[in-house]
Formats: structure tokens, sequence, C-alpha cells
């Protein structure tokens, strides 16, 4: 069975970046650290593709990350271009953003949730020497990214590099996912893992209050404090996940909420930042302002609501990219099909791709690939590849 409660999380997490961009309220930070929850889930994901395949799970990861993100340039590069962006080499970043690609002035801004992209490609490309190494040494490798961070942070270490800094800040999110997929933070006694998570939740919010930065206590502008306080979160939100939440398939407008939304992550993510760019001053001419919580309400729908139309017109691209069938509304009724099983000969009914439920052994290879094309149909009884779960001028602009 897939983990339903992981999919939830994954759809509260991008439900939550595209509110909070809406409205710049800095507690849903501090209430939910969607960013570095994303990259946690994402890194789990990561290591049970590692285990099924190897070294080629990273340019199959590719794959699926890079698609929505062509859309995008297709798009908006040409209206940049017409609109004082200088067309030089680095314009090829928008195929492989390695680095922050060029943009204009308001591209800057509409396209700023890329650096996610950007952070998430780096991520991909160190997976393999990284969870080779914390296999061999869990510890030292999980506390690197935060110790990175610190000396960031302190000065010790000079970088200009915002690559270098996110691998501070987002990375251990990220290895804290290896942690989940391999049972480490399972088989941790809650007289563990609880006080662990209490510790590093009071260090992250008493660097909180005590650093605040020029929006407050807004998560984005507080980097060690950011990363203290989302391993906490982490610890207690995924460390102790259930095995199943077959609670959240009861409703069947919760159950289908969460399949399109799991399903069309990234093509929301992409563009939801412009249509916040584009509403914003237009609300403004009616006589709303960033505090009117009217005014923030029909923003909040409106920006859903234009993201909608936009997942309908190219978020099939995402079921292409995962070689899956292309829907317009991912999440209906799950199709019946004849394939007979390896064991019984019998015909099953396929439901989406899977994530497995409980992490294996640490370093356990997880069975035979199964072909990207069989997903969404029956195969022999193997764990299926679950679905992957965003500057240019200004990092911050685009952070959730």
């Amino acid at each position: 069975m897939r983990n339903r409660y992981l999919d939830l999380l994954r759809a509260l997490a991008v439900i939550r970046v595209v509110v909070y961009h809406v409205t710049g309220l800095a507690t849903l930070t501090l209430v939910f650290p969607a960013m570095s929850v994303m990259f946690a889930l994402a890194g789990s994901l990561m290591a049970a593709s590692l285990d099924r395949s190897g070294v080629p799970a990273v340019p199959r990861r590719l794959r699926r990350l890079l698609p929505s993100l062509w859309v995008v340039a297709a798009i908006f590069v040409p209206a940049m271009l017409l609109t004082g962006l200088v067309l030089t080499p680095r314009v090829l970043l928008w195929l492989f953003p390695v680095a922050d690609p060029p943009a204009n002035y308001w591209g800057a801004l509409a396209l700023s949730p890329i650096w996610y992209l950007r952070d998430y490609l780096w991520f991909v490309l160190a997976s393999p020497v990284a969870l080779w190494l914390f296999r061999r040494a869990p510890l030292p490798t999980l506390l690197a990214p935060y110790a990175l961070l610190v000396a960031v942070e302190s000065g010790v270490l000079a970088t200009a590099s915002p690559v270098a800094h996110h691998f501070g800040l987002y990375f251990g999110a990220w290895l804290l996912g290896f942690a989940h997929h391999d049972g480490m933070l399972r088989r941790l006694a809650n007289r563990v893992l609880v006080p662990a998570a209490l510790a590093l939740g009071a260090a992250g919010g008493a660097w909180i209050l005590t650093h605040p930065g020029p929006r407050g206590y807004d998560l984005n502008d507080i980097p060690l404090g950011n990363a203290l306080w989302s391993a906490a979160f982490i610890l207690l939100m995924i460390g102790r996940a259930p095995d199943a939440a077959a609670w959240v398939d009861r409703s069947r407008l919760v159950s289908r909420l969460v399949t399109l939304v799991n399903r069309r992550a990234l093509t929301i993510y992409l563009w939801h930042m412009p249509f916040v760019v584009l509403l914003t001053p237009m609300v403004g001419l009616v006589g709303w302002t960033d505090r009117d919580p009217v005014g923030l309400a029909v923003r909040v729908a409106l920006v859903f609501a234009l993201v909608g139309v936009v997942a309908l017109l190219v978020g099939w691209v995402e079921d292409i990219a995962a070689r899956r069938r292309p829907e317009l509304l991912p999440g209906g009724r799950p199709r019946t099909v004849t394939a007979p099983s390896a064991a019984t000969g019998q015909t099953g009914v396929a439901g989406p791709p899977e994530m497995p439920t409980s992490p294996p052994p640490a370093g356990a290879r997880l069975g035979p690939l199964v072909p990207v094309g069989t997903v969404g149909r029956a195969v022999a009884p193997s764990p299926r590849r679950a679905a992957a779960d965003s500057p240019t001028v200004d990092l911050n602009a685009g952070r959730g």
C-alpha cells in the first residue's frame, strides 16, 4: 500500500508554500517548515530509487524534474528576452539550472521559486556518494551540513555561492530523508527521539527569538534557526510517520485532492508565483491591502484557481516525465487491469504509483527494478517507484 500519510504531508507542504507567498504570514513558516519537509520526503524517495537501480536513478530523477521547468522556460524566457533580458550563454541554465538562471526585472520575482529546482538538482547529483557515506558513518554525515551552515553563518567560512549555503541549510533535511528510508528514525526509541527533537526545537526557537530577520520571525530570513527548527519538525512528523493512513482515503474529496496535489506538485510550485506577482497590484486597485483579510482570501482563491487552469493545460507534462498515462485530473478511480499476478495468475486493481510503507534495512536492495512504463499497471509484487516531489536576484523572494 502507498503511504498516504507522506502524500498528505507533501500536499500540505505545497499548499502551505502557495498560501505563504500570497499572504506573507511569517507564522506559517514556524507552524509548518514546508521546504525542509519537501526536501526530507524527496531524500527518502531518492534513497529508495538508489536502492532499486543504483546510480541510473540519478538521470531518471532528473527526467522527472526538468520537463516541467522546460515548459515554464519556453513561455517565460522569450517574454523576458523581449522585455530587457540580454541573450547570453547563461540563458541555457534554464535547461539545466546548476546555477541561478538569468532573469529580467519582473522575471526575477515571478520565477524566483527556481532556487528549489537548483537545490534539488544538486542534491540528486550528490545523493549516490552521500548515501554511501551516510550508511558508513550516519551521524558524522548527518551533522556535516549543519556544521557547514554554522561555519557560513558565523563567518568562519566565506562563500558567495547560494548552492553551498543551501547545502548547509537544506541538505540535512535530505539526509534525514535517508534516515527515514533506512528505518533509522523508526528504530530510535521515544526516549531518544523525542528529547532530541525537543532539544533541536528549543535551540532553533531560541536562535529565532534572538536573531529576528527583516520580516520578524520568518524562518526564511534566519537560516540557522530554520535548519534546527525544521530538523525537530522532521524528527517528529516524519520520524514517527505511521505505516499507513487509511483515514486519508475515507473521504473521496480529501483523497482526490491529496493525489492531485502530489501528481501536480511541480506545476503548482513553478506557476503559483507568477500569478502572485500579477494579482498583487490588481487587487490593490480595488482598495484591498496586504493586511485586509478579504483581499488576502480573494488573492489566495484566485491564485489557486489560476494555477488549477495551468495544471489542466500543462500538468500532464508531469505524467509524461514520470512515464504515466497523461491525465487532466489525476486521482480518479483506479483502473482494473487484467495482467495476471506472478504467483496466482489472478488479476488485480492498480492504483497510483506506490511508496514502500516501511523502510527496509540499511543498504538493502528492494528487488528488481520495475520498468518506468509499468507505473499505474499491475506488476509482479515489488515496490514501485513513487513520484518525487522552486532565483535569480533575491533568493528570499521565492522561499517557502
